[in-house]
């Protein structure tokens, strides 16, 4: 063990377009919005992360809140770098040092990222003290997150749903078999949320109440074994302009969800159309694992079940899946060279 290796530490980064997580000695120690607050005038970062998300969709002509990362990429260069700066400066231990330590990283990256994208977070990642960087992709991280061996000669087909992407994977032998990235996802959802709002109720929301819309009564059937309560929504009326409140169930939300999710199923269906004869026996018995965010969505396993005749499984905290497979990969650098991309 060199002085360099005495310096170094180490930290997984599962860097998402709605949610940025680090993990740091075997602890997530950043859960974070990625969202950014910037001054207009002198172009500084006023906020990131909780801060600045709690300004989205409430700041004056000066301030303006960025997401720095679409469809799980990069999508505006500096505030990203400024956002995983900002991120790791505030990691408690390493909040107590003189000076930056030397980072060894490990990032998770969308499985449908092009070079220049990925070249993107990799120079992101050296700009912040990383001295060694590697690249694992979701699907990937998200499995060994789940606990599956995936160096095993068996199949196992993941669907991770985030906030800009949906990525869907047959894994065996510690590579991907065949996979499909569709940008239907998280953010997707809110956005249908919004529209049906306004179309059906006149009512305008905002980004953040859509999103609380989708946590609180979202659903992906219209029949649900334990329905949530009616939730009542402030907005403004389309037709007075005047701050207006109204009543949505559950099924409402799931009809407005539904020509996305039907996207999400056609490319689940798609995947398993393209999976060689060997693996579809071994998916016939272990079934599909569910991670990310999107997973949470009340009764989606259920009939993402009817629709392949397969059985569904959600990950236990499907949020921390990828970051906590990340984190594993890390720590057995050895064991899992093969699937990292330096």
């Amino acid at each position: 063990m060199g002085f360099f290796d005495f310096m170094t530490e180490e930290i997984a980064i599962d860097l998402g377009t709605a949610n940025t997580l680090i993990i740091h000695l075997d602890k997530v120690v950043v859960d974070s919005p990625s969202i950014v607050a910037r001054d207009r005038v002198s172009g500084k970062i006023i906020a990131v992360g909780r801060e600045a998300n709690m300004m989205q969709g409430k700041t004056h002509e000066n301030i303006k809140t960025i997401r720095p990362l679409k469809d799980g990429v990069i999508a505006d260069f500096d505030a990203s770098e400024k956002m995983i700066n900002m991120f790791i400066k505030n990691i408690p231990a390493l909040k107590k040092k003189w000076f930056p330590p030397a980072l060894r990283m490990v990032i998770c990256i969308p499985s449908g990222i092009t070079e220049v994208e990925m070249r993107a977070v990799r120079e992101s990642a050296e700009r912040v003290n990383g001295k060694e960087v590697y690249l694992i992709h979701e699907p990937m991280a998200a499995a060994i997150g789940i606990g599956l061996d995936i160096m095993q000669p068996k199949g196992n087909m993941i669907v991770d749903i985030g906030g800009g992407t949906t990525e869907i994977a047959v894994i065996a032998l510690g590579g991907i078999v065949c996979d499909k990235s569709v940008k239907i996802a998280g953010d997707v959802f809110t956005n249908d949320i919004i529209y049906y709002m306004r179309t059906q109720h006149n009512l305008y929301v905002g980004e953040t109440t859509a999103e609380a819309i989708k946590i609180e009564i979202g659903s992906a059937t219209e029949d649900l074994k334990s329905p949530p309560e009616d939730k009542s929504i402030q907005g403004r009326d389309l037709l007075t302009g005047k701050p207006k409140q109204v009543q949505v169930s559950y099924r409402e939300i799931a009809k407005a969800l539904d020509k996305s999710i039907l996207r999400v199923e056609d490319a689940v269906m798609e995947t398993l159309s393209q999976t060689p004869p060997e693996l579809a026996a071994d998916i016939y018995n272990t079934g599909i694992y569910l991670a990310g965010g999107g997973s949470m969505l009340r009764g989606l396993d259920r009939r993402l079940s009817q629709k392949t005749d397969l059985p569904v499984y959600i990950a236990e905290d499907p949020l921390r899946a990828v970051v906590r497979g990340t984190g594993i990969a890390l720590k057995n650098l050895e064991r899992y060279k093969s699937i990292l991309i330096k």
